[in-house]
């Protein structure tokens, strides 16, 4: 089991990382240990980094699994989840879209569009 670095309430992300390190695991290696715990195939190494870069936290489901998978009290883990949440940033909550749709450039109007013309294509043989 591995201590938080300080005697008051630590932030989950950081948490998590120390956790990983201490077992000499990668984040791909912990994020096949959760699976294989939960019978879950569907988490990522990518997921595990969000949660220790804190751009997302993760719920009640995944925590019980870090604690078995990592051998940390669920108490620290949930109290450290909502340490984090209370920090109320934007990196806790996950990342949004940084600028609306509607304030975004012209040119980007997705696969298959153009902001040129207006009628429909016409393919042309030649």
């Amino acid at each position: 089991m591995i201590p938080p670095a300080s005697p008051r309430c630590t932030q989950l992300g950081p948490l998590l990382a120390r956790c990983r390190l201490a077992r000499g695991w990668s984040q791909q290696r912990a994020a096949a240990e959760l699976c294989a715990a939960a019978g879950v195939p569907t988490l990522s190494r990518h997921e595990i980094s969000r949660w220790e870069r804190q751009r997302r936290v993760p719920g009640g489901f995944w925590l019980g699994w870090l604690a078995v998978v990592l051998d940390v009290p669920l108490v620290a883990l949930a109290e450290a989840a909502a340490a984090t949440r209370r920090a109320g940033s934007t990196r806790a909550t996950g990342a949004r879209r940084a600028t609306p749709r509607s304030v975004r450039p012209a040119g980007r109007t997705g696969p298959g569009r153009t902001t040129r013309g207006g009628g429909a294509r016409t393919m042309t043989t030649g």
